[in-house]
């Protein structure tokens, strides 16, 4: 389920109003100052901006105006802000090629890093797949392919190896969005060494500190978080509620950037992909890659915080 209005009504309880208050960075770019990058550990020096965006629900449209416009504004905001990473898959519905068709179209299409799955059984069926993938978002290479969900992984990860060799696609990610997968992404990330592995990680929802993240970052293995809010819920426990004063020592205006520098101050995370078809919201997610991280204390503080709610 969208949660556009309630995080709306949040970002104007919080004293924003309209698109321009929502901004509380302009002074960054007026600086030339950039989004903190991170290196995709298995190469020599690629960085990567902290933020991107997931294309879950959000993308997945028809054709009208009317459906596609924000979508537009989302990804020029974006390229202004200094994200770069999109996340798709097929299982998004129209996602993949609502990307494609809209990066092509407002002339930004060499400026993302684009992240797409495999999500089928079989080895052919897969290739199909990967294939149709590619002409979706319009590419000739394909930055990221991941196996989502780690479905038929053993199949697929041949196929991805061999598509790395011949240049079809830059790096190999694996991925799973629930707690219960951790434990089997650990040891993939371990005896396989991908070059992603993406997973679940939130201020309330920690299990891939105890051992994923770890092993990740031991085997120079870069880390995509999703569902970063939680599917929204995290929206709903702080609804009415402020920010505490001390969030201003990390650069926090937003509820979203509050749990989204929670995210990025573990030094393992490569990059977390919040969704949204709003522009509003986008901005204010990019919003957290720029400014301080939480220190240890601060992220003790605002787990403390959050579990007092």
């Amino acid at each position: 389920m969208k949660n556009t209005f309630s995080r709306r009504k949040l970002i104007k309880l919080a004293g924003y109003s309209g698109l321009a208050a929502a901004l509380p960075f302009p002074d960054f770019l007026q600086q030339n100052k950039t989004m903190l990058q991170r290196r995709i550990l298995s190469s020599a020096a690629e960085m990567l901006p902290v933020v991107g965006l997931g294309t879950w629900i959000q993308f997945d449209v028809g054709k009208s105006e009317e459906e596609r416009q924000p979508l537009r504004e989302v990804l020029k905001k974006m390229t202004e802000f200094g994200g770069k990473v999109i996340d798709s898959s097929p299982m998004y519905g129209n996602a993949e090629e609502v990307v494609g068709d809209l990066t092509t179209a407002t002339g930004l299409a060499d400026k993302f890093f684009y992240a797409t799955k495999v999500w089928t059984n079989g080895e052919q069926e897969g290739i199909k797949q990967m294939q149709a993938s590619l002409r979706k978002m319009r590419r000739t290479t394909m930055d990221l392919m991941q196996i989502h969900n780690l479905m038929d992984w053993q199949t697929h990860l041949k196929t991805l190896k061999k598509w790395k060799e011949e240049g079809k696609i830059r790096y190999i990610g694996i991925t799973h969005y629930t707690v219960a997968s951790h434990e089997q992404l650990e040891k993939i990330v371990k005896t396989e060494k991908p070059d992603f592995v993406q997973c679940n990680y939130s201020i309330r929802v920690r299990n891939a500190e105890n051992s994923l993240l770890k092993a990740a970052h031991d085997n120079d293995v870069s880390v995509i978080i999703n569902e970063p809010f939680e599917k929204g819920s995290l929206f709903g426990t702080v609804k009415g509620k402020d920010l505490p004063a001390w969030a201003a020592d990390y650069d926090i205006k937003s509820w979203a950037q509050f749990f989204l520098k929670f995210i990025l101050s573990n030094a393992a995370v490569t990059c977390v992909i919040p969704g949204t078809s709003n522009p509003e919201h986008l901005a204010d997610n990019m919003g957290a890659g720029y400014g301080k991280l939480p220190d240890e204390a601060g992220r003790k503080k605002m787990i403390e915080f959050i579990e007092k709610l």
